[in-house]
């Protein structure tokens, strides 16, 4: 669910707030480990408290708020139940546990003495963190939903369209931003002239007219526009009239002139520059850590198959269908592609759509099967990856003959963003798919839910499907 400007401006307060109240429960945490350890009868010890451990402080601040708004706590807060509260809070404050647990499990050869100690102060801080966050929200929404707004302190607001198209507007408008408003004229810009509202908009001391006015004319809205900017009084303009089912609408500039944006991929943002920095950073690191692998195919693919390159460049499309060359490791035959209408008319085609898949295709040699059971084959990918023609998750790059091959022009949406090694259906269920509108479907549910951390959750289902070959050819 997307936000206004105003409610993500109010989260990013609360994401401040409670990266101080993460920050307090430590030090009370770090603070209260000796007295609790004299209550249970331990000797008290010399080991340094939070001082010793400030790699918490640099984790836990900034990114227990981010975990918390992945699992939706700062939405919908005045009608939010205690139970989704408190579910919230456990499952977040879980990931932040078993993450900062990972990292002093490595640190521990650094901390030596300090390791008990560090223990003690994250579990004290966790139920510390878990209470103050909880009163906090609770506190909150106890006042969201008891605040009664005066009309002296509700925003005034003039509706301007036609009757029908303010009613419609209206009927489409949650109670709780409504109780914020005083709507001081209902404006009829079919009936009424711009003259009268400028005069409305000077006797009412008017913030904001939003315009729900999709059958007025251009010119007539145009009119009505100044009369609001010449009086400083905001101007908001409905863009329901153009009907969009996945599209998001956005303004932007091209030089000085405003435009109107209608994006269905993911809009430029920090999470974005965190995939690109993902991508680039862990493509590096893999090739590094998987380098044995690649010594290893290569020498196999030479004794099993002689007489061709170890390795294999297909063109696919890319971003938009841009065509770039592909890299896997060969596991075919060195005439494979000249064989593929042979194999076609000889096996079929067990992938619906103009996608080609055989399970056992006899164009694979053993070794190659081997290297595709275990997706050796696909490393030579993270070059692409390195390059910027890939990313680490995406829709899978398909050849150009079969992009060509689209039924329907909604399938190449799959297009509008940077194809990946791995995605949703190979993580999930990989090769078992054989329909080629439940593989598209897939993708296009990735893009419009794309976020930072469904990448994540991708890359990590994606090591048990590659680990244990779950689907795999």
């Amino acid at each position: 669910m997307t936000v206004n400007r105003k409610e993500a401006f109010s989260i990013q307060i609360l994401q401040l707030v409670d990266a101080g109240l993460v920050w307090l429960s430590l030090m009370l945490a770090s603070w209260l480990r000796q007295p609790l350890r004299q209550l249970a009868g331990q000797a008290p010890t010399e080991a340094a408290g939070l001082e010793q451990m400030t790699w918490v402080l640099f984790v836990a601040i900034p990114f227990t708020p981010l975990v918390l708004e992945f699992f939706r706590f700062y939405r919908r807060q005045r009608t939010k139940s205690t139970i989704s509260s408190v579910t919230q809070l456990l499952r977040a404050l879980l990931v932040m546990g078993l993450a900062l647990g990972m990292i002093a499990l490595f640190a521990r050869p650094l901390e030596g003495e300090h390791f008990g100690a560090s223990r003690l102060i994250l579990a004290i801080g966790s139920g510390i963190a878990f209470a103050l966050l909880f009163v906090r929200d609770r506190a909150l929404t106890h006042y969201l939903r008891n605040r009664k707004v005066r009309d002296g302190m509700k925003e005034r607001i003039i509706l301007a369209g036609s009757p029908q198209e303010i009613e419609s507007f209206e009927s489409e408008i949650e109670e709780e931003t409504m109780e914020g408003w005083l709507v001081v004229d209902r404006f009829d810009m079919e009936e009424r002239s711009v003259d009268d509202l400028y005069h409305v908009l000077k006797q009412h001391s008017v913030e904001r007219v939003i315009f729900a006015a999709g059958d007025t004319s251009f010119e007539r809205i145009s009119r009505a526009i100044e009369a609001c900017e010449l009086q400083g009084v905001e101007a908001w303009i409905g863009a329901s009239f153009i009907r969009t089912q996945i599209a998001r609408p956005t303004f932007d500039l091209v030089g000085d002139q405003p435009m109107l944006v209608l994006r269905s991929t993911p809009e430029l943002s920090w999470e974005l520059a965190m995939k690109s920095a993902l991508d680039r950073i862990g493509a590096l690191l893999l090739i590094i850590a998987t380098s044995p692998l690649w010594v290893f195919a290569w020498m196999g693919i030479k004794m099993s198959s002689p007489g061709a390159p170890a390795f294999f460049p297909q063109k696919r499309a890319g971003r938009y269908g841009k065509p770039f060359k592909m890299w896997k490791f060969r596991t075919m035959v060195p005439d494979a592609e000249a064989l593929l209408d042979k194999i076609k008319a000889e096996h079929g085609n067990e992938m619906g759509g103009p996608v080609f898949k055989l399970q056992r295709d006899p164009r694979i040699f053993p070794f190659g099967a081997f290297l595709r059971k275990v997706s050796i084959d696909e490393l030579p990918q993270l070059l692409n990856v390195v390059t910027g023609d890939m990313s680490l998750v995406g829709p899978r790059p398909l050849p150009l003959y079969e992009v060509e091959a689209f039924e329907k022009s909604a399938h190449r949406r799959r297009l509008s963003v940077k194809p990946g090694i791995t995605c949703e259906w190979q993580a999930g269920g990989r090769n078992r798919i054989s329909s080629f509108e439940e593989w598209v479907r897939m993708d296009l549910e990735y893009i419009d839910n794309w976020s930072f951390w469904l990448d994540l959750k991708i890359l990590v289902k994606t090591i048990p499907a590659v680990l244990f070959g779950k689907g795999a050819a």
